[in-house]
């Protein structure tokens, strides 16, 4: 049954170099098992050039974010944002990010994240795309500056949400969109999201691998790799569709109708 469903993978780092041996096959295999649109996950503007760029080799298939994530905004001179600003205008970049903000490790000092995060804000006002965001350990900060955006923006997900209930409840107040990985299947560290994820509404709900990271911890046969790969998302829809009592059918279907609808594949 599951190979009869269609998915899309909302956030997949195709252009890491962990998938340089067997990118196309790797998209191959993920459609085999119905993954049949990918979004491409763009993290600065070196990868956010080769994220649209891959997508144009993959066309219907593949799209792409253009963005800058908070681990590299120390090095977002202000030079790039225009550069950006005509990355993010392309169609096939279907949203800005990704971007953010993440107080856990700081690689990024906290003033360069919030002004390059800021500025993506409103380049995606401007622009009128969706935001990919990324949040850790820094939810009063983002979300404040989030708030003060929200009525301008053209919606947004919450990227690879592993938080609060609380916190899922603000940003699904701000009008934004949920985004689970395999972190749902993590018998350790996942159970607080495995017991919340019912929580969602339907129309806010999307899928994600965020490969090759994240690798689900349940998945049996284990893989011989760490790797994780795009063709296990249904693997993640099932573990979503249990935790939240739901029809995996009708939870497919909501999740690739809210990906188009929100990114206007």
């Amino acid at each position: 049954m599951t190979a009869q469903l269609k998915y899309i993978d909302i956030g997949v780092n195709l252009t890491n170099k962990r998938f340089d041996k067997d990118r196309e096959l790797i998209i191959q295999n993920a459609e085999k098992l119905g993954v049949v649109k990918q979004i491409v996950t763009g993290t600065n503007l070196f990868e956010s050039r080769k994220a649209f760029e891959l997508s144009r080799r993959f066309p219907q298939r593949l799209y792409s974010t253009a963005g800058c994530h908070p681990h590299d905004a120390k090095d977002f001179e202000l030079t790039d944002i225009e550069e950006l600003h005509q990355l993010i205008k392309e169609t096939n970049v279907v949203a800005v990010g990704e971007c953010g903000l993440d107080f856990n490790r700081n690689f990024s000092p906290e003033q360069d994240q919030l002004r390059v995060f800021e500025q993506q804000l409103e380049l995606a006002v401007e622009c009128q795309k969706p935001v990919f965001l990324h949040e850790r350990d820094a939810f009063e900060t983002q979300y404040k500056l989030l708030k003060d955006y929200a009525h301008n923006l053209n919606g947004g997900v919450v990227h690879c949400f592993t938080g609060k209930s609380q916190h899922m409840q603000a940003y699904l107040d701000l009008g934004m969109h949920i985004g689970i990985t395999g972190w749902i299947c993590d018998e350790r560290r996942g159970v607080e999201l495995y017991n919340n994820v019912h929580l969602i509404p339907s129309d806010k709900l999307l899928l994600e691998t965020d490969a090759p990271y994240l690798l689900p911890r349940d998945l049996r046969p284990k893989p011989k790799s760490s790797r994780n790969l795009p063709q296990y998302l249904p693997h993640i829809a099932e573990t979503i569709a249990r935790a939240r009592n739901e029809d995996l059918v009708e939870l497919t279907n909501h999740c690739y109708l809210n990906t188009e609808r929100l990114f206007g594949l």
